[in-house]
């Protein structure tokens, strides 16, 4: 009589359960936050008041910097005028998994976006904008349900006064879904 080894035998019950609990098709859980459009305001880091949220979150929105280091990338004026978005590791702040959160310039209608890509963001570099840009925004990886994947967002500069930039959000808040439209995301 053949036994077979206790290795073996765990990983076939392993591989069993993840077939039995992996039922739909993208194995993610089911969507809980719908996507909706809002409008935010985010001061450079340098020129206006510290209480001024300068940094950005996909998952919370705009941040303080001097309260928090939970945000993707933050917004300056450099000091030859540009306006430009600073992804974490462009202050240091290198991300300790592999995907670095970052921007990712697109062509489309804030309207036509709508699916980010798993790839192809500027990580390490500032971004300059203008108003009318858009982007999609790739979050750090943070605690999503077990899962080591980030969030998304699209972007578009909608107003510029001042210190101040404004924008236009569409924050995809849900673990693993990279659908970037109104309501409960299905991709």
């Amino acid at each position: 009589m053949t036994f077979a080894r206790p290795g073996f035998r765990f990983a076939l019950l392993l591989f069993a359960a993840l077939v039995v609990g992996c039922g739909d098709d993208d194995n993610l859980p089911n969507p809980t936050s719908p996507n909706i459009v809002d409008t935010l305001t985010l001061g450079s880091l340098v020129g206006t008041p510290i209480a001024t949220p300068s940094g950005f979150s996909v998952y919370n929105g705009s941040v303080r910097t001097d309260q928090s280091a939970d945000f993707d990338f933050a917004y300056n004026i450099e000091p030859d005028g540009r306006r430009v978005f600073l992804p974490r590791a462009t202050l240091g702040l290198p991300s300790p998994t592999t995907a670095d959160p970052g921007l990712q310039r697109r062509d489309d209608s804030f309207d036509e976006i709508g699916e980010a890509a798993s790839n192809g963001y500027t990580t390490e570099d500032p971004v300059p904008f203008a108003l009318g840009d858009r982007f999609v925004v790739r979050s750090r990886v943070n605690g999503c349900g077990g899962l080591g994947v980030p969030r998304y967002a699209k972007i578009e500069i909608i107003g510029i006064e001042g210190e101040l930039v404004i924008l236009k959000v569409l924050a995809n808040t849900n673990c693993g879904y990279k659908g970037l439209e109104p309501g409960l995301p299905d991709r």
